[in-house]
C-alpha cells in the first residue's frame, strides 16, 4: 500500500460486479480499505453481508473489517435482483462458506464514528448499492457531512435512462429517498451512472484472460461474468455485460480514464412512473445549483487493462 493511499469505506450489496469492485480495490495500493459496510439491495442483507466476507476471504484479506447495515430502504419495500445475480448474489461458482468475523457494530454507527474520529476530509465513501446506510448516518449525525472527503457513487443515468424501469437505475430505484438525502447533503459527490458503465462491457477474450491466470480469483471473476452476462446479453442484445461497480474503483485509481461535467442532479421520490430517476440537468437549463460531478465517458480499453492487471496480482 502506498503511503499516500486514499482511505475509503466501501458501502456495498454484493452482487458479482460488487465482488469485482472489492477485489479491484483490495489489489490496488492506491486505495486503503478501512472498512466494508453492507446494505440490502441485489439480495437481502444476510446474503450481502455473507458475500462481502466470501469476497474478502477469496482475496485472502480476512483482516478487512465488515459491518452489517440496513436491511430495508428508508420508506419503501425492498426490491432485490436475484433475476440478475442469482439466489445467492454470487451465483456462477461455488465458494467456501466464510469464517472471518463480522464486526458487532452496526454499519451506520461505524460510518458515523469513523468520520467523527478521523481528520476532516481524509476518507472517501464508495457506494456500490442503495444509499440507505449513508442516508441513515447523515440523518442521525448531520455533522459528518462536512467531514466526508467525497462520495463516489455507482447509480443513475441520463442518456441511458434506467435499467430496472425506463427511467431509473437499480440502486436509485431501490431507495430513492436515501439517494435524495445524500444528493442534498452538500457533499463532494461523483456519480458513475449507466452512461459510463454500459460502455464498460465484458467480452469472451477478457474472460479467457482471467482463466489463463489459473488463480482462484481469476476463475471466480470469470465464472461470475459467465453467469451474469446471460441476463445482459438477452436484455440489451450486447456482446457482453456492463461492469457497473468496478468503475467506481477505476475512477478513484485512474480518473484520467473518465470524463464528466459538474451539474445539478435531483432524485425523483414521488412519481410512481419515474421513482428513482436521476434528473440530471446536463444542459444546465434549470438554474439549480450544481451538486454532483456526473460522469459520461470511459476509456473502456484502458479501464479493462487496469482491471486485468490488478486482478492478475492475486496468487493461488
Amino acid at each position: 500500500m502506498l503511503a499516500s493511499a486514499q482511505k475509503i469505506i466501501i458501502d456495498t450489496d454484493p452482487g458479482q460486479d460488487d465482488g469485482v469492485a472489492i477485489l479491484l480495490a483490495l489489489a490496488s495500493p492506491e486505495l486503503d480499505v478501512i472498512g466494508i459496510t453492507t446494505v440490502a439491495g441485489n439480495v437481502p442483507l444476510d446474503l450481502t453481508t455473507k458475500n462481502a466476507r466470501i469476497i474478502c476471504e477469496l482475496a485472502n484479506r480476512s483482516d478487512i473489517k465488515i459491518f452489517s447495515g440496513c436491511d430495508k430502504p428508508l420508506k419503501k419495500p425492498l426490491v432485490t435482483a436475484e433475476n440478475v445475480h442469482g439466489k445467492t448474489g454470487l451465483d456462477g461458482i461455488e465458494l467456501p462458506e466464510p469464517t472471518m468475523p463480522l464486526q458487532p457494530q452496526h454499519a451506520v454507527d461505524f460510518i458515523i464514528e469513523t468520520f467523527r474520529n478521523a481528520p476532516e476530509k481524509t476518507i472517501t465513501l464508495c457506494t456500490l448499492g442503495p444509499m440507505t446506510n449513508i442516508a441513515q448516518a447523515l440523518m442521525k449525525a448531520p455533522d459528518i457531512a462536512t467531514r466526508i472527503q467525497k462520495i463516489i457513487s455507482m447509480g443513475g443515468g441520463f442518456f441511458e435512462g434506467g435499467n430496472i424501469t425506463p427511467s431509473a437505475e437499480f440502486n436509485m430505484f431501490v431507495d430513492p429517498d436515501a439517494a435524495k438525502v445524500v444528493f442534498d447533503a452538500g457533499i463532494d459527490l461523483t456519480v458513475v451512472p449507466l452512461d459510463v458503465t454500459h460502455k464498460a462491457l465484458t467480452n469472451a477474450q477478457w474472460i479467457q484472460q482471467l482463466r489463463a491466470f489459473k488463480t482462484s480469483v481469476g476463475e471466480a471473476v470469470a465464472s461470475w461474468t459467465d453467469f451474469f452476462e446471460r441476463y445482459d446479453k438477452e436484455k440489451y442484445g450486447s456482446a457482453g455485460a456492463p461492469l457497473h461497480d468496478p468503475c467506481v474503483m477505476g475512477y478513484l485509481i485512474r480518473p484520467d480514464l473518465f470524463t464528466g461535467k459538474h451539474i445539478n442532479v435531483e432524485i425523483e421520490t414521488e412519481s410512481p412512473l419515474t421513482a428513482g430517476a436521476t434528473v440530471a440537468d446536463w444542459w444546465k437549463v434549470t438554474g439549480r445549483t450544481q451538486n454532483a460531478y456526473f460522469l459520461n465517458t470511459i476509456d473502456r480499453d484502458g479501464f479493462f487493462d487496469l482491471l486485468t492487471e490488478r486482478l492478475g496480482r492475486y496468487q493461488g
